[in-house]
């Protein structure tokens, strides 16, 4: 059957920005929609902002204004950060819509139908500064199990227990700091426990969920009977009123989930749909193509585990296909920090950043488990410079605009199986897709990168068009780099498609499917190159930072990646020696600078400043340099150093010899001269990038 998807991702709440922690969500539900689209399947993916509870009244009211007015300021910046990140949702919804009151009255009816739902008065903690019951969230204390100091109110991220806020230990409130006073109130609670059965099976059984995860719900929570669910909240509250027990409303997490529906809800009536076509009802046949899956981070995995699957079995409807779960984002190894600059909102990345960088970092770290993600900043740097900038881009702009004039081949040239190979490779990198294996899928496709720039390398089309007999070969070479660029971006186009558009400008073919990286492009024409992709300036990166730090912190405080920055080096060099103008990249890669050794080093009697310099680039291969060291070096203590090279310039006759290349060295001349060399690991004849 074809396959239909429905597509969520947990709903960000409306009192507070995106930042880049939930980004990685909203990346890694984004770039799977795009890869189900490119293989031909109809994808609908919808979202929404959670816009109910104590915290929007709380804020609304410290704000003079309205909750409505301030969910809608919030709706507005959140769908701006999400649309500059290329994040793409078909219908974008609110939690207080009416599509969502109503469909919370459908669940509601169903799941008291079904006997699962109950009364009592409780006992609940109420902030007498705020004048307001506290939600779970809004209490902090010690886990009551394992003593864990600053646990929230209803789960520990220390041992997984879950309790009411009045069980912790030396409670506070979140919103005023006051120790709250208990009081007692009306509860409605869902009786999860009459579903044990048939969760534990789905859970188990179903292969909806990463066996870690339903490992963790078997040892948390199934292997006990499970917690009646407190499902209402007394007034004042800002969300629903419970219809049949007026004075209480629905918590927010019984309606959060429902705006999954209310969203797709929303875009059936604008787009003549209907809601059951893509949430199917459980007597439907099981192999009707048609999936739901969500995309959740660990912290809010039982309630998409097991309340959300309760409410929508009591109400009659197929449980999720799949609940994908990713871990939480950590900055240079530890939590994001305000103070740090590490608490980065999504709007500050994009002054500074492309968000290109982030979609292409996280996909490469991302995998099909329950693991945390790293982002650390000078991997970032390395990572996109090296992958993207050197060995993607470099195959369009070393090759494109010597194929502007002729275009691309007729018949496609013998590549010595490179596209082949590359073809090959289509169902493995899929499947890496659809596992939400994006960091293999990475992989994969820089093993394309990293056999084909070879190619290049050896063919020097920016040789071949100095030589009007080679124009044919000119031309075969830039059709095969061309469409191995082509293939590539074909199967990054889920995760970069501003680059899949630009690769489809480029050689006039749209980038719409995943099979157009089964044939190559021919006899075509090539349009004229535009820049990809800039590299990452860590300057720009330090910037970053250093705007996401509190406004009233000391400026010297050290940034992330201080590395980068913690020297204070005087400005004589360069005001000796100003910058040259600027050049493109293309420019710069013409020189070709390679690692080499040493292999001897001899004095020239009759020179005031060369030395003698035989370089090995690895094998047999040698080159003959005249270096401007003679001040600065002995000769003997050269022989065995690796030194960088310019091995590519025209070898030039001097009065002592011929010289076949040029050492790479810092300093104003003399004794202030100074070789630079590659790390420890580098080896003769490596090109230097």
């Amino acid at each position: 059957m074809p396959r239909r998807l429905l597509v969520t991702s947990a709903l960000p709440y409306a009192n507070g920005q995106i930042h880049i922690g939930h980004l990685v969500e909203y990346l890694m539900t984004d770039i799977w929609v795009r890869f189900q689209r490119l293989r031909g399947h109809e994808c609908l993916y919808v979202c929404a902002d959670d816009t109910h509870g104590t915290a929007i009244m709380i804020r609304a009211r410290q704000e003079g204004r309205s909750e409505e007015a301030l969910i809608e300021d919030m709706q507005r910046q959140h769908e701006r950060d999400f649309d500059d990140f290329g994040i793409v949702f078909d219908n974008y919804g609110s939690t207080n819509s009416e599509e969502n009151r109503q469909l919370c009255h459908v669940l509601w009816k169903a799941i008291r139908a079904a006997g699962l739902v109950k009364e009592k008065e409780i006992e609940q903690l109420y902030d007498p500064q705020a004048g307001t019951f506290l939600a779970d969230r809004f209490v902090k204390g010690s886990c009551p199990k394992c003593k864990s100091p600053d646990q929230y109110g209803d789960n520990c991220d220390k041992c997984g227990s879950t309790y009411s806020p009045a069980e912790l230990i030396d409670p506070r409130s979140t919103l005023s700091g006051a120790v709250p006073e208990t009081r007692k109130a009306l509860h409605l609670f869902i009786e999860l426990e009459k579903l044990h059965g048939m969760l534990d099976e789905w859970t188990q059984t179903s292969g909806a969920l990463q066996p870690e995860v339903a490992n963790y719900l078997k040892g948390h929570f199934l292997g006990d009977a499970l917690r009646d669910w407190d499902i209402s909240r007394p007034a004042p509250y800002f969300g629903f009123e419970i219809a049949d027990s007026p004075g209480n409303y629905w918590y927010v997490w019984f309606d959060a989930p429902i705006g999954y529906m209310a969203s797709t809800q929303q875009w059936c009536d604008a787009n003549d749909g209907k809601l059951n076509d893509w949430w199917p009802k459980a007597d439907a046949p099981a192999n009707d193509g048609r999936e739901v899956h969500h995309f959740i981070g660990k912290d809010i995995t039982y309630f998409h585990t097991l309340f959300w699957p309760g409410m929508l079995h009591a109400a009659g409807y197929r449980l999720p296909t799949k609940v994908h779960i990713h871990g939480f984002l950590t900055v240079d190894g530890e939590k994001m920090s305000k103070s740090k600059g590490t608490f980065v909102s999504a709007r500050t990345y994009l002054d500074h950043l492309d968000p290109a960088y982030l979609r292409y970092f996280y996909a490469s770290k991302l995998s099909s488990k329950v693991d945390d993600l790293d982002l650390s900043l000078e991997e970032f740097i390395a990572k996109v410079n090296t992958d993207l900038v050197n060995k993607v881009v470099n195959l369009a702009s070393r090759s494109a605009k010597f194929a502007e004039k002729t275009g691309l081949s007729k018949t496609y040239p013998d590549d010595g199986g490179l596209f082949a190979a590359g073809a090959a490779l289509s169902e493995e990198i899929a499947a890496a897709y659809e596992a939400c294996d994006y960091g293999r899928a990475m992989r994969l496709v820089m093993q394309l990168a990293d056999r084909a720039n070879p190619y290049v390398e050896e063919a020097k089309p920016w040789e071949l068009r100095k030589d009007a007999a080679e124009a044919q070969r000119l031309q075969d070479v830039c059709t095969v780099a061309l469409n191995l660029f082509r293939q590539i971006v074909v199967y990054l186009a889920p995760v970069l498609p501003k680059l899949a558009e630009q690769t489809g400008e480029l050689l006039g073919d749209p980038i719409t499917g995943w099979d157009q990286a089964q044939e190559p492009l021919v006899g075509t024409p090539v349009n004229k190159f535009q820049h990809m992709l800039q590299r990452v300036e860590p300057a720009k990166v330090n910037a970053m930072i250093e705007d996401s730090k509190p406004a009233e912190q000391e400026a010297t405080d050290a940034p992330i990646g201080a590395a980068l920055t913690q020297f204070s080096d005087g400005p004589e060099p360069l005001a000796a020696e100003p910058l040259a103008d600027e050049c493109t990249y293309e420019d710069f890669t013409k020189v070709d600078l390679r690692v080499a050794r040493v292999v001897a080093a001899e004095q020239v009697p009759e020179a005031r400043k060369l030395l003698k310099l035989t370089l090995s680039l690895g094998g047999d291969q040698t080159r003959q340099v005249f270096a401007g060291i003679k001040a600065a070096y002995e000769p003997e203590t050269l022989v065995g150093r690796l030194v960088v090279m310019a091995a590519n310039l025209a070898p030039r006759q001097m009065k002592f010899g011929l010289s076949e290349g040029m050492v790479v060295a810092s300093g104003p001349g003399g004794e202030e001269v100074f070789l630079l060399s590659p790390d420890e690991g580098a080896k003769p004849g490596q090109r230097v990038h």
